[in-house]
């Protein structure tokens, strides 16, 4: 096998969702989300979003139905680390419980120290985990794992 990388990815385009109603989900992904609709395609039961702006980075949401055999799949949405910041109230005040990493309800973002990012999961109203993540400047920490936005912000002590 070529280990030479066929041509250079600049980064991800777009990520797809599958959702049981998709009337509903453009109500989360548009409204409580604020997402920028790119195109829906009713007749197709799928819908695009812009991320970032026109042309960045798009989702797709794909109406599968109600059938017992759901999947659960993960996207994580950058944001500033400012936002990051209000994101726990944000979630709340539009009735969103905010999950910490072991998906355990959440009262401020863990930090991924091995990136590091700050993050808040939360999942869509068809069990899809959705993610809030903002990298850090800092240097990573690997040994400190996955902790709170507070501990992140104690000195690291000498061990």
């Amino acid at each position: 096998m070529n280990e030479t990388p066929m041509i250079p990815i600049g980064g991800l385009f777009e990520a797809h969702l599958t959702v049981a109603d998709l009337d509903r989900a453009m109500l989360f992904y548009g409204g409580v989300l604020g997402l920028e609709l790119a195109s829906a395609f009713p007749e197709r039961k799928i819908a695009f979003y812009w991320l970032g702006g026109k042309g960045r980075t798009m989702l797709g949401i794909w109406e599968t139905g109600s059938g017992p055999q759901r999947m659960s799949l993960h996207v994580a949405f950058r944001v500033t680390v400012a936002d990051i910041l209000k994101s726990v109230a944000a979630l709340l005040d539009h009735g969103i419980q905010p999950l910490d990493f072991n998906l355990n309800p959440a009262k401020e973002p863990v930090v991924l120290a091995w990136m590091p990012a700050a993050s808040i999961y939360f999942h869509d109203p068809d069990g899809n985990l959705l993610e809030f993540l903002a990298m850090l400047d800092q240097p990573p920490a690997p040994e400190r794992g996955v902790i709170t936005w507070s501990e992140w912000l104690q000195p690291k002590t000498a061990g």
